[in-house]
């Protein structure tokens, strides 16, 4: 017997990775059925909020979080991207999209956030859990498909928990990245005012991590709405449904419009969740009211 021989007979990786699925499969099914019952709850919480309120009202909330967050240009861009999805029909399906996507960016982030603090708090942790979040960016999209299907059958509950994993490594890492980075200055100073371990981390280093933080919470909803197309395919449904259709019937038409309403919906949230990381002084309702009152302006004579 030679050499590949041996390890072909000896090193079955593919064997192994059967048999563990079989075990969780006969093992642990009260926690698959927990899991699939949180899951569900939340991303058909978000679905019915978002597809059972008046379209009209669900685009005036868009236009107008757009126009204060980010500017007024960015509201025009947002009013016309309203009228676009109302035009093209995917209204609804553009909801059940936002719905996935935000029901597995908040699990994402859930999870995630305090991975990443732990990281920046332990060394050990942090060489730990790296080649983890490895795997979860290199492992091609596609393959979450098979576990999330077999373990929790077809539908938004198996395309939400594959859409997870996939996008939940950049919230761990820029977490674990902002929080690392806080100076040791700041640090030495908190813990010369008193501070405790917890105390330091929360009113010190975090909300000096908070723009590295809220750029890891920005991919991440990023990561999400790119998994729709492919989350569509054990059932998600939303805008990823309608390129799946237009992909199998070679309906280009369908198959752009459902592509149309995923740009418009990815620059409409990347837009505004990049808005919440910059520390913007004077706009926003914070700015407002300290222009009207005066607060910050130079006393007279001065």
């Amino acid at each position: 017997m030679n050499i590949k021989d041996f390890f072909k007979e000896n090193i079955d990786i593919g064997g192994w990775i059967e048999a563990l699925v079989d075990w969780i499969l006969v093992n642990l099914q009260p926690l698959l059925d927990g899991i699939s019952d949180t899951i569900g709850f939340l991303a058909n919480g978000f679905e019915d909020v978002l597809r059972g309120a008046p379209p009209e009202l669900m685009a005036v909330i868009l236009i107008a979080l757009a126009w204060w967050r980010v500017s007024w240009r960015f509201g025009l861009f947002a009013t016309v991207s309203m009228l676009v999805l109302f035009s093209m029909g995917l209204w609804s399906e553009t909801m059940s999209t936002l719905a996935l996507v935000l029901s597995a960016s908040v699990v994402a982030l859930i999870l995630g956030l305090p991975v990443g603090v732990a990281m920046a708090r332990s060394d050990r942790v942090e060489a730990t859990v790296r080649p983890v979040l490895d795997l979860m960016q290199t492992m091609p999209p596609f393959v979450y498909l098979i576990p999330a299907a077999i373990f929790f059958g077809l539908g938004k509950v198996p395309g939400t928990i594959a859409t997870v994993v996939f996008a939940m490594p950049p919230a761990v890492r820029l977490t674990n990245l902002g929080i690392r980075q806080v100076s040791r200055e700041h640090v030495e100073a908190g813990l010369a005012f008193g501070c405790t371990e917890r105390q330091l981390l929360w009113k010190v280093q975090l909300p000096l991590a908070m723009p590295s933080i809220m750029a890891g919470i920005n991919q991440t909803i990023m990561l999400a709405l790119s998994m729709v197309v492919i989350a569509s395919m054990i059932g998600a449904g939303g805008l990823g449904n309608t390129v799946l259709t237009g992909i199998q019937r070679l309906e280009v038409g369908l198959g752009f419009e459902g592509g149309i309403g995923v740009v418009i919906l990815a620059i409409l949230l990347d837009r505004i969740t990049q808005s919440f990381g910059e520390r913007r002084g004077g706009s926003g309702i914070a700015g407002f009211l300290r222009r009207l009152f005066g607060r910050g302006q130079a006393p007279a004579g001065k």
